[in-house]
């Protein structure tokens, strides 16, 4: 029985070597992003980053946004009180964090006040990730927002 010992050790470590190569393969051959040079620049700039993020918490906005069945994204905005923000202009990037990559632009109207209305529908079913831009009353703020289309 001992004597297959140094086979069964061979066989195991050859066993976890088989294993990680697949997963190597796995996670490389489906990896759908990028990684961007963005991500150092704005480190450079975080105090202006934190700035912005204490201005815009200040408004005391509130962005929720959803999609409706055609799979058109809506976006709602509030003040700190609840009442909506009606007049506001909300343009959006929508990009898919999973699967193949798939990015789109989209225009917002207003249907009722403080009730915005994407032009277009977004074209696959699955999770978006919108990056909401919003101005009212001469301020802006940003925000990020993940939908799912069904």
């Amino acid at each position: 029985m001992w004597r297959f010992f140094p086979l069964w050790v061979v066989t195991g470590l050859g066993l976890v070597v088989v294993v990680n190569a697949g997963m190597i393969y796995a996670a490389l051959s489906t990896f759908p992003g990028q990684a961007g040079e963005e991500d150092f620049a704005l480190s450079n700039h975080y105090d202006a980053v934190l700035d912005r993020e204490q201005r815009e918490a200040a408004l005391g906005w509130s962005v929720v946004a959803v999609t409706d069945a055609a799979g058109r994204p809506e976006v709602t905005l509030t003040d700190r009180n609840g009442a909506p923000l009606n007049g506001a202009s909300v343009a959006a990037s929508a990009e898919r964090p999973l699967g193949a990559p798939e990015q789109q632009a989209l225009a917002f109207r207003e249907a009722t006040p403080g009730h915005y209305v994407a032009s277009a529908a977004l074209p696959i079913s699955g999770q978006w990730e919108l990056t909401l831009s919003a101005s009212f009353g001469g301020h802006d703020i940003a925000a990020t927002r993940r939908v799912i289309v069904h």
